[in-house]
C-alpha cells in the first residue's frame, strides 16, 4: 500500500500535479501502511486520493479483525491517524455523504497551494451499499488550476530591493517546475545575469550548461552557489520552501545585510527568511518581475564571478566523473558520472533516499527540466522502485533510471514484481556498497565511527566489524523476475546501459562501489547536534566543528530588518 501510494506520488509529480490517481486499501494494516505515503505527499505538495476502508459504521460486527479498540472512545479507527498528514480529511458514515466528500477532495487535489494528500475513509459496510446519487455527481468537470496574480504594489517593491542588489541571487525551488517557469525564468536571468542556484525540486530549472546557472544549493550543492549565497546582498527565492538543505540549516546566506525577495503560491513559504512577501504564481511573477526590472543588469564583475565559480564546479564533477577502465572498482562517483553520460537528455533520473540523492543533486547534469526527479522532501527509503513505475507510466515515450542503493532497495524491492506483472520497463541502477552510506557517513560526521552501517558479522567481542555478510542483491532481484547485468568495470557499466537502453521490460544493472570515496565537498552544513560530552576524542572534535558552525547559523529575522 506504501508502494502504491508512491507510484502515485510520482506519477502527479511528473504530470507537474495536473493529473492524480486514486490509491485504495483495506482497513488496518493496509490503510496504516499508506501513512507513509500520505505524509510524503503532503510534505511535497504532491496530489493523491486516499481511499483507505474502516470499520462498520453500524458497528454490528465489533470489534472487527484490524480494529483498534480504544477505551476512552468508540469512535476512533486507525485511520484518524490520516488527520495531521493529510491536507484533507473525510469520513463517510452515510452513503449520501460521498458527494460532498468528493468535491471536497478535488478541490484540494487541484489547489497548487493546498495540495497533497486528500483522504476519504469509508467503511466496509457503507461500500457495499447502494444509493441513488444526481446524475449530475458524474458530470465531467473541467478544474482549473489557478495561477493567483502579485500585487502590482508588491512587485514594485520587490523590484526596487532587486535594483539595489550588487550580488544577487536566485532560489529556484519546484514552484519553478510545476509552474511551467522556466522559460520565464531563463529570460529574466539572461535579462538581468543574476545567477540561478536550484533546490532539489528545483533543479532543472535551468539546464546545467545555462550561463547563469551555478547548479544545487545548500547542504548538498556546489561550491559555486554556496559562494554566491555567503556573499548575496538579495535573495530571490522562487517556488522553494527553504528547508534545512537549502538554507544550510539557516547558515547559507552570510551577508549581515542580506534580504529576501520570496515568490510563492503559498503565503506559509513566502513569508520564510523573512523580507518580502509576494504571493503569487512563480511563472506570473517572474514574468511581471521582467518587465518591472527593464534596464536592471548585475555588474560585469559579477557576472565574471558567476561565470568563474561555475567553471570551478564544472571541472570539479568532470575530475569526479573521471573512470579509468582498469579493472578497478568503480566508486558512486564515477557510477553517476557515467549514467550522466551515456543517457539521453530528456532520460528521467529516480532517487528518494541515502547518500545518492545528494551527490546526484551536486553532481547530475541536468538537461531537461523533467529529467530530474529526487524524492527528497521526505527522503523516504523505498521510494524508488516504486515511484520509477509512476514516472514511467506518466512519461512512456522517456527512458529512466532508477538508482538506488542496498538499503533502500531492501526496503521496497517487492515492486520489481509489480512492474514485471504489469509490463512496465523501467531501467535500474542498483548500487552495492553493503551497507548505508548515507548513515555511516552521518554517523561519522557526529564522531561515531559509522556504527552498525555495513553489513557485516558481529565478530568475537560482539562488535559489528566480522567479515561481509554473504548478501546477493543481483540474485535477489533475479529471482524478483527482472532481468539482471552484474558489472564492475566503467565499459561493462557502459555496455549494460545500451541494453537495457535497447530491452522492453525491466533491467536491473547491479554494480558494487567503494563506500568510503565521497562525492566533492559543498563547504556547507547541515545542523544535527553531536553529544557535548564524550570520551571519544572524534566525538569531541566533532563537537567544535559543530559549535563553530552554530555561531554561523542565521537567525530567523536579521537586527537589521527589526
Amino acid at each position: 500500500e506504501q508502494a502504491m501510494v508512491h507510484t502515485a506520488v510520482a506519477y502527479a509529480r511528473q504530470k507537474d500535479r495536473l493529473q492524480a490517481w486514486a490509491v485504495t486499501a483495506s482497513v488496518g494494516p493496509g490503510s496504516t501502511n499508506m501513512l507513509t505515503g500520505a505524509a510524503l505527499a503532503t510534505i511535497n505538495r504532491l496530489p493523491v486520493l486516499l481511499l483507505p476502508a474502516d470499520t462498520f459504521a453500524t458497528r454490528v460486527s465489533a470489534p472487527v479483525l484490524q480494529e483498534l479498540e480504544l477505551p476512552s472512545s468508540g469512535d476512533v479507527t486507525v485511520n484518524d491517524a490520516f488527520k495531521p498528514l493529510s491536507r484533507y480529511f473525510d469520513r463517510v458514515w452515510r452513503p449520501e455523504q460521498l458527494a460532498a466528500a468528493l468535491l471536497g477532495a478535488m478541490r484540494v487535489l487541484t489547489d497548487p497551494v493546498e495540495t497533497g494528500a486528500a483522504t476519504i475513509a469509508m467503511p466496509q459496510d457503507v461500500q457495499a451499499q447502494a444509493h441513488d446519487w444526481p446524475v449530475s455527481l458524474f458530470a465531467e468537470r473541467t478544474w482549473h488550476v489557478a495561477r493567483p496574480l502579485p500585487e502590482r504594489s508588491v512587485v514594485a517593491r520587490a523590484a526596487d530591493v532587486i535594483r539595489s542588489a550588487a550580488k544577487p541571487l536566485i532560489v529556484a525551488g519546484g514552484g519553478v517546475i510545476y509552474s511551467g517557469a522556466t522559460d520565464a525564468l531563463a529570460v529574466f536571468c539572461e535579462r538581468t545575469g543574476i545567477p540561478v542556484s536550484e533546490t532539489q525540486a528545483g533543479k532543472g530549472s535551468l539546464r546545467y550548461d545555462h550561463p547563469q546557472s551555478v547548479g544545487a544549493i545548500g547542504s548538498t550543492g556546489t561550491t559555486a552557489a554556496n559562494a554566491l549565497a555567503s556573499d548575496a546582498d538579495v535573495v530571490i527565492g522562487i517556488g522553494t520552501r527553504y528547508s534545512d538543505f537549502t538554507s544550510a540549516s539557516r547558515t547559507a546566506f552570510n551577508n549581515p545585510e542580506v534580504r529576501f525577495v520570496n515568490i510563492n503560491i503559498a503565503s506559509l513559504d513566502s513569508v520564510k527568511q523573512g523580507g518580502i512577501s509576494v504571493v503569487s504564481d512563480a511563472r506570473e511573477a517572474v514574468d511581471s518581475l521582467t518587465a518591472a526590472l527593464d534596464g536592471y543588469a548585475v555588474s560585469d564583475e559579477y557576472r565574471c564571478r558567476t561565470a568563474e565559480l561555475a567553471k570551478e564546479w564544472d571541472d570539479t564533477v568532470t575530475s569526479a566523473y573521471a573512470t579509468a577502465d582498469d579493472g578497478a572498482t568503480l566508486n558512486q562517483n564515477q557510477v553517476i558520472g557515467l549514467l550522466n553520460t551515456l543517457s539521453e537528455p530528456t532520460d528521467v533520473v529516480v532517487c528518494a533516499a541515502g547518500s545518492m540523492p545528494g551527490d546526484l543533486h551536486k553532481l547530475w547534469r541536468t538537461r531537461d527540466r523533467k529529467g530530474y526527479h529526487v524524492e527528497y522532501g521526505y527522503s523516504c527509503m523505498g521510494y524508488e522502485i516504486a515511484g520509477g513505475i509512476g514516472v514511467r507510466l506518466a512519461a512512456p515515450d522517456r527512458d529512466e533510471f532508477v538508482m538506488v542503493g542496498d538499503g533502500s532497495y531492501l526496503m521496497m524491492a517487492t515492486e520489481l514484481v509489480t512492474a514485471v506483472q504489469e509490463g512496465v520497463k523501467i531501467n535500474q541502477v542498483l548500487v552495492q556498497n553493503h551497507g548505508f552510506a548515507s548513515i555511516g557517513g552521518l554517523s561519522e560526521s557526529v564522531g561515531s565511527q559509522r556504527f552498525g552501517t555495513a553489513y557485516r558479522y558481529r565478530s568475537d567481542d560482539g562488535r559489528l566489524d566480522g567479515t561481509k555478510l554473504p548478501v546477493d542483491l543481483a540474485a535477489n532481484a533475479a529471482s524478483l523476475g527482472a532481468d539482471v547485468m552484474k558489472v564492475s568495470t566503467a565499459a561493462e557499466f557502459a555496455e549494460a546501459v545500451k541494453v537495457a537502453k535497447a530491452g522492453d521490460r525491466i533491467t536491473v544493472i547491479h554494480v558494487e562501489t567503494d563506500p568510503l570515496v565521497f562525492a566533492p565537498d559543498s563547504n556547507s552544513w547541515w545542523d544535527v547536534p553531536v553529544s557535548e560530552v564524550s570520551s571519544l576524542d572524534s566525538t569531541q572534535t566533532a563537537y567544535r566543528r559543530y559549535t563553530d558552525w552554530k555561531k554561523v547559523q542565521r537567525p530567523l529575522v536579521n537586527p537589521s530588518e527589526r
